[in-house]
């Protein structure tokens, strides 16, 4: 995401972006806001450290009294953007804020913290398995194989996993490229999005939004984590939304996307832990640069067609899918009958008008 070059008149200032991955903390208490934290890091914001998120945001509040959120730098407007939207997810906690202290503060934000790198770990323990079965050919066994407790041959180091990761604009099947790409030579990094985020892992150098983040890939990883494991080969309509309706969600966040993005790459990649020192993988910088690209106003009308396409195949019944209405059905006539009507007297005060 690109930063402003501009000068703030903001007295002090954060030290360091709240929205990159803090040191691993364990909290020791359980409490409702790690389940919170679950929900919030898979839908919202993933990749976050949320003490600081917290701490920088109270100041941020206190700040704003004398200088508008319009003159901070933009990485921090995205930052006070998503503690936003954690204090309104979350019934009473500006109160808890305002009213703790700062080792309370940071308690709250361990908490949050705790539910949200769990939720990822589990989630990526749960996906280095389960996409073996969606990436094998049908009706045939990967060759050579691919052990489901080791990663090592992953990545461009196996056929398949590299002709996944392979970044769009590349030819896997060229034998240059193919090698480079193993040895190191050509360097990947995190904006350069991997070939499997279209759909038929087919990529349109005149047209970059055709079929991207349409891949069947994306939307049985999508099932897996939000609704159930056993919901991935079966209609939409029949899956139970088992954690989606845990809590409350029935539509697709732009975040969400980019999260599971984020986790099928890891999974298809050879490194072992997710973490934020993992060069190799560059995670953060994929799962920003897919969000610069949702929160890009200029991207506004492929984005809502990108969220209506993902309701579709996730939560057809939610209002979000913006079905059309069935012909020659009985809301169907009444639309029509009412528009006819309103065009009528539209007419009439046309021309009665002098």
């Amino acid at each position: 995401m690109a930063t402003e070059d501009t000068t703030s008149s903001i007295p002090s200032k954060p030290a360091t972006s709240a929205l990159q991955m803090g040191p691993c903390k364990k909290a020791s208490s359980s409490d409702p806001l790690i389940s919170h934290g679950h929900h919030f890091g898979q839908t919202v914001f993933a990749l976050c450290n949320y003490p600081s998120l917290l701490t920088n945001g109270i100041l941020r509040l206190e700040q704003m009294e004398e200088t508008p959120l319009e003159d901070f730098a933009a990485e921090e407007r995205r930052e006070h953007h998503v503690f936003e939207q954690l204090l309104d997810s979350y019934p009473g906690l500006l109160e808890r804020l305002r009213n703790g202290s700062k080792e309370e503060i940071l308690h709250v934000g361990e908490l949050i913290g705790k539910g949200a790198s769990g939720v990822r770990g589990d989630d990526t323990k749960s996906l280095k398995s389960a996409i073996l079965d969606w990436i094998s050919p049908k009706g045939a066994a990967i060759q050579p194989p691919l052990h489901r407790n080791s990663k090592i041959d992953c990545r461009f180091n196996h056929e398949l996993t590299g002709s996944l990761l392979c970044p769009a604009g590349l030819d896997w099947h060229d034998t240059e490229t193919r090698e480079n790409l193993r040895s190191g030579e050509i360097l990947v990094c995190g904006d350069q999005w991997p070939v499997f985020l279209y759909a038929h892992h087919t990529y349109d150098t005149e047209d970059p939004w055709c079929g991207l983040l349409r891949s069947r890939l994306l939307t049985c990883a999508y099932k897996h984590v939000f609704t159930s494991p056993s919901s991935v080969d079966k209609d939409p309509k029949a899956t139970q939304s088992r954690n989606a309706r845990l809590h409350g969600m029935n539509c697709i966040t732009i975040a969400s996307i980019a999260y599971i993005a984020t986790q099928v790459r890891f999974a298809l990649s050879s490194s072992s832990v997710f973490t934020q020192t993992d060069t190799s993988t560059d995670s953060e910088t994929f799962y920003h640069s897919l969000l610069d690209l949702f929160e890009d106003p200029d991207e506004s009308k492929e984005v809502d067609e990108l969220l209506t396409w993902w309701n579709r195949q996730v939560f057809p019944t939610s209002s979000a899918t913006k079905r059309p209405i069935s012909a020659n059905s009985a809301l169907s006539k009444i639309q029509i009958k009412r528009l006819a009507t309103k065009n009528a007297a539209d007419s009439n005060v046309t021309v009665a008008s002098p």
